[in-house]
């Protein structure tokens, strides 16, 4: 925990964090956030397709597809009943959807921090990343129209699913993968400075900027009171550390078990909140987004990581 507290790109997100507290005038312009956010999404992607490529089809890889998948779907279930009675349907919908789907820049940590460790995980674990934001949606959209009666869910359901398919952060990535599996990887290797060598700077600069968003973000939903605030950090560690220990049935490495813990533990604040302001324009996008990206994120990169790191070591 206290290496993981002193990784350079932390740092800069507690940076960010002091910044806005102390309402200095710091701020990195949007365009250059929004290129930062796509190039670490191209980089993760990229990469996992070239080792995708040198890769086989296995079991393995199929189990790791199905559990992926079925954590997104179950995630959203039990986090809308633990919060339908307290939020109301709608938010509680947007918030299960949220905290089922994934946070790529929760990914991009994770890696970060393996790299610290050492080890390296399999290139089939960002498809599944990729594959884990849409059954989250489809079933927090799905519970929004069954419980909600005249405040459900709206738009075509078809189109839901189309707009997160759209999404650019899911374009990005899936689009990068599918790049990485048939790009020769020869000429891959005359890109290998973008991709990765600079890698780890951008991200400290993109969680400066996020640690600023997060601190501004913190004090909108103050009104729901303790209870979103103690969701947005027990259910998220517990998802962690129950994955970190189940996804031991599926593959031996540390390092996939660790990126399934943190896929499971982490919420999404950019194709969610896309997807629900179509999908359920009464939740209140000032509580899921902050819980995800204020109380969760930061919950995760500090003192989670290390948390479902050592479960997955004693197991």
């Amino acid at each position: 925990m206290i290496g993981n507290l002193t990784n350079p790109t932390l740092l800069f997100f507690l940076l960010g964090v002091v910044a806005t507290t102390v309402k200095s005038d710091l701020e990195i312009p949007a365009p250059s956030v929004k290129f930062i956010s796509l190039y670490l999404l191209f980089s993760i992607g990229f990469k996992g397709g070239q080792e995708l490529q040198h890769g086989e089809f296995s079991t393995e890889i199929l189990f790791a597809l199905i559990l992926g998948i079925a954590i997104s779907a179950l995630i959203p279930m039990y986090s809308f009943f633990i919060l339908k009675s307290k939020i109301g349907v709608a938010n509680a919908g947007a918030v299960a959807a949220a905290y089922g789907s994934v946070s790529a820049v929760t990914f991009v940590s994770a890696a970060s921090f393996l790299e610290m460790q050492n080890l390296h995980f399999d290139g089939y674990m960002v498809a599944i990343m990729a594959l884990m934001e849409f059954p989250a949606i489809i079933v927090g959209v799905s519970l929004i129209r069954k419980f909600g009666g005249s405040d459900g869910a709206s738009s075509d359901l078809r189109s839901i699913i189309k707009h997160a398919l759209s999404n650019g952060s899911v374009l990005m990535i899936m689009g990068s993968l599918l790049i990485g599996i048939v790009a020769d990887s020869k000429q891959a290797e005359g890109i290998k400075p973008f991709t990765t060598d600079i890698f780890k700077g951008f991200l400290a600069i993109f969680l400066l900027e996020m640690g600023m968003v997060t601190a501004r973000r913190f004090k909108a939903f103050w009104h729901h009171g303790f209870y979103v605030i103690a969701f947005a950090v027990l259910v998220p560690a517990l998802n962690g550390s129950l994955v970190a220990f189940v996804s031991s049935w599926v593959t031996d490495s540390h390092a996939n078990r660790f990126i399934f813990a943190i896929l499971a533990a982490s919420a999404s604040y950019i194709a969610v909140p896309a997807a629900m302001r179509l999908a359920a324009p009464k939740a209140d996008p000032g509580l899921y987004i902050p819980m995800a990206l204020g109380v969760t994120f930061p919950f995760n990169i500090t003192i989670g990581m290390p948390i479902y790191y050592a479960i997955i070591c004693w197991c």
